[in-house]
């Protein structure tokens, strides 16, 4: 008898593990589908367990900053190189939204990442462009915390008095500046330029 038991068990057994088998590898009805990107282009935070608030920048001076010395100002983070065209076109743009809304507390802020090469460049940019506002040398870690689903530029981060991401911008024309200036006056609580 028990052999029989045994054998009703094992094929018991079988019977289920076919029917698992089958229903995952033919119902995939249940299974959840990605059907777009996630709501937020901001990627995961690095593995190295910093955040966003300690990562940071060396400015042209070399001071060193970091992201939360910005708390309770309106942030913009400008990722551009020497060379690049539309980091040119966006330039003049940001200069006037750091001059009209300084007193607002708006903040721009350059990170320079053309490479090595393009480092000494930068002085007799900020001039040749008339940029006043600061220029700096970005930390690995927020490069890759902002930048590692695109190495596009530029790329402009809005971010509010709190610190989280309003927008983020990729390329520049002309209706991307009038979005930059949307999502300003409304993390500034203004209207736009």
């Amino acid at each position: 008898m028990s052999s029989l038991r045994s054998e009703r068990i094992a094929v018991l057994m079988l019977i289920l593990l076919c029917a698992g088998v089958a229903c995952n590898s033919t119902d995939n009805s249940s299974t959840p589908v990605i059907s777009g990107p996630p709501p937020t282009t901001l990627p995961m935070p690095p593995l190295t367990g910093n955040s966003l608030l300690t990562m940071g920048w060396e400015q042209t001076d070399g001071k060193r900053v970091v992201f939360s010395d910005y708390k309770g100002k309106v942030l913009i983070l400008d990722f551009y190189a020497t060379w690049c065209v539309p980091c040119r076109e966006s330039i003049p743009h940001l200069i006037g939204l750091q001059k009209n809304f300084q007193s607002r507390g708006l903040q721009v802020v350059g990170l320079n990442v053309g490479g090595p090469d393009d480092e000494p460049l930068v002085p007799a940019f900020a001039k040749e462009l008339g940029i006043q506002y600061p220029l700096a040398k970005p930390d690995e870690d927020l490069v890759r915390f902002l930048m590692s689903d695109s190495d596009a530029i530029p790329q402009t981060f809005v971010f509010d008095r709190e610190g989280k991401l309003v927008q983020r911008f990729i390329g520049f024309d002309a209706e991307q500046g009038e979005s930059i200036d949307r999502a300003v006056a409304g993390a500034l609580g203004t209207s736009a330029p």
